[in-house]
């Protein structure tokens, strides 16, 4: 036999032809970079689960959010740690909470950054879950108004994007409502739309202090084996008014995140969650994995997968390695 006509290897030879013909692109402006925020000043308390990073007071998310934007990562998303908490979750809402006080400093302080604000319960509420609790049940139509009352409150502080993440029936709707009756009809709505009851997630409710007292949320989070309800909730979230759709988490359902893609034509985001972030690093420490090589592919891989946004811990670290 002589050569094959068909050698793809001469595609792979240099980093230059790889490079000219790669399928996926990933690039800061791709990401969007977390942030916790929590009450005082200079207060830059490391997460002990998540390793690099942090709780920030006000000052200090400005400064992280100064140094994502030079890195040319376009976003943030707040996440709020009150200094109190009540069953009816009311510094959620509340004109001086620590979402609303982060977002109006960034606005102020960071030129070009987008600011969105996380629109869930479970941060401010004294039993952890995501809405008003009547007994050991979350009770959906009551949630909604506490839902809208706190995007409508993040908006008139200076959210660029509403980023509800709690799954209760309508949310979207109810919020939608409440931002135009406010005078908001032009803040678009970022909906959690396909968000799994994951193991995924301890982490996070380390960072922001929001472990359920009691039971857990699979009454309202999704199965992980479902798919076709993922598509279902995301239709309903549209027809409701979400201008864009979130898959969480990102990596176990990158098959989801294609299904969604395909389905759509609004954009797609992707949380590339705490739990996947603590594997990598602690990987990376003990030195099982490079961890460069290892958080870059996992990007592409969720891009490759169909995802337009990553909201991703790894944003500040990513864009400095692309920047190399």
């Amino acid at each position: 036999m002589g050569f094959p006509a068909q050698r793809p290897r001469r595609l792979r030879r240099t980093g230059a032809i790889r490079a000219l013909v790669r399928e996926t692109s990933l690039s800061a402006g791709d990401l969007i970079h977390p942030m916790f925020v929590r009450p005082g000043r200079r207060v830059r308390q490391e997460i002990s689960s998540m390793p690099g990073q942090f709780n920030l007071s006000v000052d200090e998310a400005v400064a992280d959010a100064q140094e994502a934007r030079s890195l040319g990562v376009p976003a943030v998303i707040l996440f709020g740690i009150p200094p109190s908490k009540d069953a009816k979750a009311s510094g959620a809402w509340d004109a001086h909470g620590v979402v609303q006080e982060a977002t109006a400093a960034i606005r102020k302080d960071v030129e070009g950054m987008l600011v969105i604000a996380d629109v869930c319960l479970c941060e401010y509420t004294d039993h952890g879950h995501c809405g008003v609790v009547q007994g050991d049940e979350i009770l959906n139509d009551p949630t909604l108004e506490l839902l809208a009352k706190t995007a409508v409150s993040q908006a008139r502080a200076g959210a660029d994007i509403v980023a509800p993440s709690d799954m209760m029936d309508g949310r979207v709707a109810a919020i939608r409502k409440g931002l135009d009756a406010a005078g908001f009809d032009q803040v678009p709505i970022l909906s959690y739309a396909a968000k799994y009851a994951s193991a995924f997630y301890g982490p996070f409710r380390e960072a922001a202090q929001s472990t359920p007292k009691f039971g857990d949320r699979r009454s309202h989070q999704m199965d992980p084996a479902n798919v076709r309800e993922a598509l279902k909730e995301v239709r309903l979230d549209i027809e409701e008014g979400a201008d864009m759709v979130m898959v969480k988490p990102a990596l176990p359902y990158l098959d989801v995140i294609h299904r969604v893609r395909r389905s759509v034509d609004v954009p797609v985001a992707a949380y590339h969650v705490s739990g996947e972030y603590a594997m990598l690093v602690a990987a990376a420490q003990n030195g099982w994995i490079d961890r460069e090589r290892a958080v870059l592919e996992s990007l592409v891989a969720i891009r490759r997968a169909g995802a337009d946004l990553i909201v991703t811990y790894f944003a500040k670290e990513t864009a400095r390695l692309l920047a190399r």
